[in-house]
């Protein structure tokens, strides 16, 4: 099917099986003069914002109550729940249902970046395309709301070119000057270019050699799971009545006019069925749109080609606390970037085709790809070691195009509103940064085509749950007023803004000195067990959804979420009264997930029953003695208390629940006791680099240089009385 342009974003309704309306805003129309003075008007045009957020089952309430709806959207990730915001900051009323979690699928897997796309400004010019032009302009406009919008989530990140060619200097310094002014008043910093001393001054890790200088540019960086349930929250406080695990199994349609009138759908957690309808349905399921719109004509060819994107996640000081890496142009064409994100280090790329049917579970060539890359950019004296990889996602792109095109790379991020026969409205394409101005136009493509009673788009300077009272100072407060840990204050403060008092004021007594409240769900992350109970409060409803969305704990350690599970299970099972059949039921999920989705698989497949032992005798003899310590019976295997018993004549004290895990990380065969041959098997993975931070090999080498010092006599120690 060819697509038809609308001129000028104008809708082109009625007629054929679709109709075509390219989301590119006129700025004449939507840009004021006085720009802070229209945000501050339409903040206050908008209908009253609800004080008391309704829980999950008064919103399932509302909609089985029979009422009909003047929109209701598919789809709770960034776009879906943009659409609820706008629609019931207009007054109308509104619906949403998600079928997993808010932001479950692209929306919480994305670079993290919010950005108006210096990759599709360089095609736009070379190829002289208007169209692409306009939209890394209204990109840029739309940084610059969501920046503001959610100020805790979000901030400017400034982003380092390395230059290795002296011809590639002006080349792109003119690049990014053009994004500059492209961005115009919105310009987050002006970019600069560094010499190469200043460039590894600000980088340290950056591979020297044929360094020429840089280029630094500013984008925005947010955290994207938290950004997509903070419009979530903040469209149910307007009123609009929105459901997570509540799947929509069909369209309904009217039997006079074969309109579409609402949807048939399912309580996934309960199973319950119901009807919810409504004047005007939105397609918002970004990769899996065509299912939708198949459910309205099984005809309808498909407008959604899906591309992937692979995440990894690496320790903090692979990259500078705040400066990010890209290069728009690696060996395979594609982008690579490298960015500083929650204390941990984002190293990823884009455009690879995938089946979205499939589950996006990025694979060890993407992982090695990847490193490949990261070791072109950083200096030999930094060792990138495979065992650095703490977590790995793969992210799907849902970009728009002719279903006869290959080659995702030739498209930018345009996004789509299309409107069938039957008056379903589908909006499709675009990316993270644009979602705002998506939803916009959803809603008045609705607003035309469906006759609703509403006015203009107020979103425009609306400030999102959690911002209104938020300041860069807010965890001082925090820490004065309740007790709280300097560094779980500043994780709360920009995780829930000003909502960050309420977490405080149910976090848990530690019994400590300092901190006085805030028990940690693991040592090493500022996540606290009161989040798992304000999370529930937030629609969470699984294991998953407070390790990867509600806390961002599966993104960034694996590991670490893995053992948060148990006790993040125990405390929604008193929230949500689950039996203890449901709390297994729940581990083995979150387990499976962080497993398939999350890398884990890939990270424990780096040691296995059949891993290679390439060790030289040598050392093969000094990990053996070292085994012997704690074997003492020279039994070939250490279990618990062995590790107990040299723990305790070296006067270390170690609950039996940690050595258990610790142990179980190196028990291959999982028999309750590591073998000597599990022994050299990681210890060979450690010295490869496929393994790296075990808790183990740690512990062992510890202990042995601790026996080894009390071993030492008297008259060799340097004298004593």
């Amino acid at each position: 099917m060819a697509f038809q342009k609308a001129v000028k974003g104008t809708a082109l309704i009625g007629g054929g099986a679709i109709a075509t309306v390219f989301g590119l805003s006129q700025f004449s129309q939507h840009r004021n003069k006085h720009g802070a003075l229209a945000q501050v008007q339409a903040a206050e045009a908008v209908p009253g914002r609800q004080e008391h957020l309704p829980t999950r089952e008064q919103q399932l309430a509302a909609l089985q109550s029979g009422a009909q709806f003047d929109v209701l959207v598919i789809g709770g990730g960034a776009t879906g729940c943009g659409c609820a915001l706008d629609a019931a900051t207009r007054g109308l009323k509104t619906a949403l249902l998600e079928r997993d979690d808010f932001s479950s699928g692209t929306s919480s897997r994305s670079t993290k970046l919010i950005h108006g796309g210096v990759r599709y400004l360089q095609k736009a010019i070379m190829r002289l395309d208007f169209e692409q032009y306009r939209m890394v302009k209204e990109a840029l406009e739309e940084r610059a709301h969501l920046l503001q919008s959610a100020p805790h989530l979000s901030g400017a990140l400034p982003i380092m070119l390395p230059i290795y060619k002296w011809w590639q200097l002006p080349y792109y310094w003119i690049g990014i000057k053009l994004y500059d002014l492209v961005a115009g008043r919105q310009c987050l910093k002006s970019s600069y270019v560094l010499t190469k001393s200043r460039a590894l001054e600000l980088f340290p890790m950056l591979r020297r050699d044929k360094l020429v200088g840089a280029i630094v540019y500013y984008d925005g960086q947010h955290n994207d799971a938290r950004m997509n349930l903070a419009i979530a929250l903040t469209a149910a406080r307007y009123g609009a009545a929105t459901a997570n695990y509540t799947e929509v199994r069909r369209l309904l349609k009217c039997p006079d006019t074969g309109r579409v009138c609402g949807v048939h759908c399912r309580d996934v957690l309960t199973g319950k069925e119901f009807d919810v309808r409504a004047k005007c349905v939105i397609n918002a399921t970004g990769p899996f749109t065509d299912s939708v719109r198949k459910m309205d004509d099984q005809e309808v060819p498909n407008i959604c080609q899906p591309s992937a994107g692979v995440h990894i996640v690496m320790p903090g000081y692979y990259s500078p606390d705040n400066m990010g890496l890209l290069d728009p142009d690696t060996s395979d064409g594609r982008v690579i970037f490298f960015l500083p994100w929650e204390k941990m280090t984002i190293a990823g790329t884009t455009d690879s085709p995938t089946d979205v049917t499939a589950h996006p579970i990025p694979t060890e060539e993407d992982i090695n790809f990847i490193l490949c890359e990261v070791r072109n950019y950083l200096g030999p004296d930094v060792e990138v070691r495979r065992g650095d990889v703490l977590a790995a996602w793969s992210g799907i792109r849902p970009l728009v195009t002719n279903p006869d095109s290959k080659d995702t790379q030739s498209l930018s991020r345009n996004h789509v509103v299309t409107i069938s026969n039957s008056g379903l409205i589908t909006i499709a394409g675009g990316k993270w940064t644009t979602y705002r101005a998506m939803a916009r136009d959803t809603i008045d493509a609705a607003v035309r085509e469906h006759n609703l009673e509403a006015g203009s788009c107020r979103t425009m300077g609306l400030q999102l749950e959690g911002a209104q009272d938020w300041s860069p100072t807010l965890y001082i407060r925090l820490v004065q007023d309740y007790g709280l840990e300097s560094e779980v204050a500043q994780h709360l403060a920009s995780t829930y803004g000003d909502k960050a008092f309420e977490v405080a004021k149910i976090a848990q007594v530690t019994g400590k000195r300092w901190p006085i409240v805030g028990k940690r769900l693991v040592s090493e992350f500022p996540y606290i067990e009161a989040e798992v109970v304000y999370g529930v409060k937030e629609y969470a409803r699984t294991a998953v959804d407070i390790i990867s969305r509600r806390t961002r704990l599966a993104f960034l350690n694996v590991q670490a979420a893995d053992e948060a599970l148990p006790r993040i299970v125990d405390i929604m099972a008193k929230e949500l009264n689950w039996s203890e059949q449901k709390k297994k039921e729940e581990l083995e999920t979150a387990k499976t997930f962080l497993y398939y989705e999350m890398g884990y698989k890939v990270k424990t497949d780096q040691l296995t029953d059949s891993s290679e032992i390439s060790l030289v005798p040598a050392d093969i003899e000094r990990y053996k003695k070292r085994f012997r310590m704690f074997d003492k019976d020279k039994k070939g295997f250490i279990t618990i208390l062995d590790v107990q018993r040299v723990l305790q004549s070296i006067s270390v004290q170690m609950d039996e629940n940690t050595l258990h895990e610790i142990l179980n990380e190196v028990d291959l065969n999982k028999n309750g006791q590591v073998e000597l041959n599990e022994f050299l098997q990681l210890m060979s993975a450690i010295q490869k680099g496929r393994v790296s931070g075990s808790r183990l090999a740690v512990l062992m080498k510890s202990a042995e240089e601790n026996l080894r010092r009390q071993a030492i006599p008297v008259d060799r120690s340097g004298g004593g009385l």
